[in-house]
């Protein structure tokens, strides 16, 4: 009998990360565990020789006064050795405490402790791939362990203990195909996982098999698609009158609020989409626009058997709709919906192109990690979309190989999950989707939108962004860099020299060819380098830093006069491209069998092959084709030459595009535009203008009664400084300062809204650098690693945080309740002059004689403004405090449009102090007394 495996779980608290600059332990916790039950723990503080810094205090809540009896490491150091000893080290990230715990054995004269170590965030990363984050206490509250004080090294320890053995319980349920490829690939880890994995393999071996539950391509085991319901017809009656309404929703919903402007919504709906006709609607926040439009879309899917698609445009949307909306809805009317979530391809995995990838030997580490996680989550997932995945920077890169481009034949792959979209969409009620699919398919006429007999666009403001988004060209040069060295020449050992050796030793191409091909290569890479060699020269020339960027933006049409460099590389291009092709053709040709081994290097020649030509394309529609309707610019910043270089070629106007996508659906479908922000003052039909809908279509604004904002209030604070007149250091540290004292009046919970990102870093780094705020948790967006959502979930998870973002965090963004105090807008959000969209729509207006700031720049930046608004109430309960830094408003003309732009709620202009002693009474009397917040919230 095989001795069971002992573990020791480590946590250590310390007085900082440094031990050369004196940082010492505090705390530390030792859980042995075998068979999988913990055995014993020890656990003490430790006297460090100096006084804790307060930041460890606060994060800890260990102070001088806890550890001034304690003992100092030398006392504990032979226990500590003993108890580890034969012991596998574990810890929640082994680089720290291992490394630190082997500093503090050699300062006291012990010998470097020997041994395997696991690391949990690596191990957790694997097993858990969507997991929100690999913090400790975040993974104790997503897999239910219980931790107590996160930051106290007993509860940690224990913690960690308990995530090990979920882990090992996680694995033990694997298929046993997927713990084969694991434990071949766990070598390359950074801690001994390996073992874990074999150990699980051999119990899975001689275990009864699961593997029903799976279907398999090649050696990958994926999770079984469940068997969709056909659709069901259920007779449900439209509630006509309010009170039916009142009797559907009050049997439902526990906390029901009768909204009539929400009733009044379904109304106007359901007549539009029984006469298959066209209507806008404004609903502001209040009204439950959400249920509005789906209570009637569904029962007129049910009782037509047709299908109604909804289109959003923000991720953030689509998970609400499907998690919590739908549910709710299903609970009103009483009956299952069938629902279907159809993203645009490359959201979907291509197992094909993984599969292949994972035979490579010359994985980074990165990559390993990766795969191990796409290998774990293949045997999970239901819908194959990749944003399920939570994979560190360098695995995004992995990702981005193995999105789906291709189409595979004409049948039906039980592995291709965008087929199993598309085919689940077949018996579906509701088909939700995003603007960018909507766009690209009704383009490509997917034959599943042809049964759709409504369609309902939520967030109909962003139709406009989402179409210029697929209308745009970009080039990178880092991106063709990377395509050339992926190449390279017969010299290297990449594919080219590879592909050659193959093809010569097989005998299937003749050596001329390929060495036509490497010249054709050289001269290609020779003409890029020129044409780059060309725009740095003219964008030094022409176009002129700003003081405080290091960034430089230009015209392409001011930049580049002669385009004969640009014209000669495209047919260079072009010229390698059917080379390539050719010999990938002549090495295929009269052969039955092709090695599996050479099957890889011939997909990846023709994958690569293939983006070439895609570049080509873009290539020309960039820098060769002029189109009036088009703007294309270059920006470079001066601190990475060539490597920033980046040219984008965007739509002016996109009218024509969404009128023609619309002109064969209207003749046959209802068409429902929504959004909380369609107008603005003097306006009115700002947004239907650029999307092109004709004056006829009625626009219809339903305003959420003024009750509904009582918790509201709004301040202009009148004595910031004029940024015209103060350096834009003076000015930031204005900024900081008005935040830090906001957000301590407010007690956190805070969403401070910049329109650039120079300003949001700078501002957040003076706070941080001044530990201002430094109890609070603090999350900006392009500072703080992460996607948007994540960066919002975390920040929901604390109640002293403050959330620093700028474009994409103005609207679309949902924090009901306490999750939101105040809104802060440091500027309005006029677009920068100098962004290029922006100023070629302006001179377009301009040779108009029409004027670009009252048509387009303040109806633009008042849209914005009230995004921004719409952030705090989102339930008539809510109480929060709205404050704008821009003096602008009370000192322009244009800035009462602004003002007017808000619900009647009351607006105070105040000076800083005044402002805050009275947000500070207010949120003192906000419940007849202030809650105590838990510090460990």
């Amino acid at each position: 009998m095989m001795e069971s495996q002992k573990y020791a779980i480590v946590d250590i608290e310390t007085t900082g990360h440094s031990q050369a600059n004196g940082d010492r332990m505090i705390q530390i916790a030792i859980v042995i565990m075998k068979d999988w039950c913990i055995e014993k723990t020890f656990t003490s503080f430790i006297h460090p020789g100096k006084s804790i810094p307060l930041f460890i205090q606060d994060l800890t809540n260990i102070t001088d006064d806890d550890v001034k009896d304690a003992l100092p490491f030398e006392a504990h150091a032979d226990t500590i050795y003993e108890l580890i000893q034969d012991a596998i080290f574990v810890a929640h990230n082994t680089d720290f405490d291992l490394s630190f715990l082997q500093g503090e054995f050699k300062r006291v004269g012990l010998p470097k402790w020997n041994g395997k170590k696991i690391d949990t965030v690596e191990l957790a990363k694997i097993l858990f791939p969507s997991a929100l984050s690999y913090k400790l206490g975040d993974l104790a509250a997503e897999l239910n362990i219980p931790l107590t004080n996160a930051h106290r090294a007993d509860d940690d320890a224990k913690a960690c203990a308990f995530l090990l053995k979920t882990c090992w319980e996680e694995l033990l349920v694997l298929p046993l195909s997927t713990l084969e490829q694991m434990h071949k690939k766990s070598f390359r880890l950074k801690s001994n996982l390996s073992q874990l994995f074999f150990e699980a393999l051999q119990i899975s071996r001689s275990t009864v098999s699961n593997e029903d539950d799976f279907i398999y391509y090649k050696k990958l085991a994926l999770k079984k698609p469940y068997a969709t319901n056909k659709k069901i017809r259920h007779q449900i009656d439209f509630p006509a009158t309010s009170a039916e309404k009142s009797t559907l929703f009050k049997k439902a919903l526990s906390h029901f609020e009768e909204r009539p402007k929400q009733y009044q919504m379904m109304d106007i709906i359901w007549e539009h989409l029984n006469n298959k006709s066209e209507v806008m609607i404004e609903a502001s926040t209040g009204i439950g626009k959400t249920i509005g439009y789906l209570i009637p879309s569904i029962i007129y899917a049910k009782q037509n058997n047709r299908k109604v698609c909804i289109s959003t445009y923000t991720t953030y949307l689509l998970e609400q709709l499907l998690s919590s909306e739908i549910p709710k809805v299903e609970k009103i009317l009483g009956c299952p919906i069938n629902v279907t979530l159809l993203k645009g391809r490359r959201n979907y995995v291509d197992v094909v192109v993984f599969e292949q990838l994972m035979k490579s030997n010359d994985l980074s580490y990165d990559e390993t990690l990766t795969t191990l996680q796409v290998l774990v989550w293949l045997s999970k997932t239901e819908t194959g979309d990749l944003s399920e995945l939570n994979c560190s920077g360098g695995g995004q890169l992995f990702i981005d190989k193995i999105r789906k481009n291709a189409e595979y034949g004409k049948k039906k792959q039980l592995f291709d999950y965008y087929d199993r979209a598309i085919q689940e969409s077949e018996h579906a009620d509701l088909i939700i989707t995003n603007h960018s699919m909507l766009l690209a398919d009704l383009v490509r006429h997917e034959p599943v939108f042809n049964q759709i007999d409504a369609w309902i666009i939520d967030e109909a403001h962003q139709f406009v962004q989402a179409a210029v988004q697929r209308d745009q060209a970009i080039f990178s040069y880092t991106n063709w860099k990377y395509l050339f060295g992926q190449i390279g020449y017969a010299s290297d050992h990449q594919l080219f020299s590879i592909f050659q050796k193959i093809a010569l030793k097989k005998q299937r191409v003749p050596l001329t060819y390929f060495q036509q091909l490497e010249k054709k290569f050289m001269q290609m890479v020779e003409l890029f380098d020129k044409t780059i060699q060309e725009i740095l020269y003219h964008m030094q020339k022409t176009s002129l830093p700003s003081k405080f960027e290091s960034k430089q933006i230009a015209f392409v049409h001011n930049i580049l006069t002669n385009r004969e460099t640009m014209n000669n590389f495209s047919i260079a291009l072009q010229g390698w491209v059917d080379l390539a092709e050719q010999i990938s053709v002549m090495f295929k040709k009269d052969i039955e069998q092709i090695a599996p081994e050479h099957q890889l290097i011939l997909e990846q020649w023709d994958f690569f092959v293939r983006e070439y030509k895609m570049k080509a394309t873009e290539w020309d529609e960039i820098f060769l084709q002029t189109d009036n309707d088009y703007t294309a610019w270059i920006e470079i910043d001066r601190r990475n030459l060539p490597g920033s270089i980046r040219v984008l070629k965007k739509p002016i106007s996109i009218t024509a595009t969404i009128q023609q996508l619309f002109e064969s659906i209207r003749k046959t479908s209802a068409v429902i535009w929504t959004s909380g922000t369609l107008t603005v003052p003097k306006n009115e039909r700002f947004i239907a203008n650029q999307l092109g809908i004709d004056e006829r279509v009625p626009m219809i604004v339903l305003q959420a009664p003024a009750s509904y904002y009582k918790g509201a209030k709004a301040y202009v604070v009148n004595d910031m400084p004029d940024i015209q007149s103060v350096s834009q250091t003076d000015y930031i540290e204005s900024v900081a300062l008005a935040i830090t004292r906001i957000v301590r009046a407010t007690e956190g919970r805070c969403f401070v809204l910049f329109t650039s990102q120079d300003m949001l870093k700078k501002t957040v780094e003076l706070i941080q650098e001044s530990e201002l705020l430094y109890d609070y948790m603090l999350f900006a967006q392009g500072v703080t690693s992460g996607s948007r959502m994540r960066l919002l979930k975390s920040f929901q998870k604390f109640s002293h945080s403050v959330l620093f973002g700028t474009n994409s965090f103005w609207e679309g963004v949902d924090v009901p309740g306490d999750g939101l105090s105040s809104v802060v807008i440091v500027r309005l959000p006029f677009s920068a002059p100098e962004e290029p969209t922006f100023k070629a729509k302006s001179i377009s207006l301009q040779q108009q004689g029409r004027n670009a700031f009252t048509e387009l720049s303040l109806p633009e930046a008042i849209l914005r403004f009230k995004q921004g608004f719409g952030r705090l109430i989102r339930a008539s309960q809510d109480k929060g405090v709205f404050v704008v830094l821009d003096r602008r408003i009370d000192t322009k003309s244009y800035g009462v449009e602004f003002l007017r732009a808000l619900p009647q709620i009351s607006v105070n202009k105040l000076p800083l102090q005044d402002m805050v002693l009275e947000i500070e009474h207010w949120y003192n009397n906000k419940d007849g007394k202030r809650k105590q917040v838990d510090k460990n919230e």
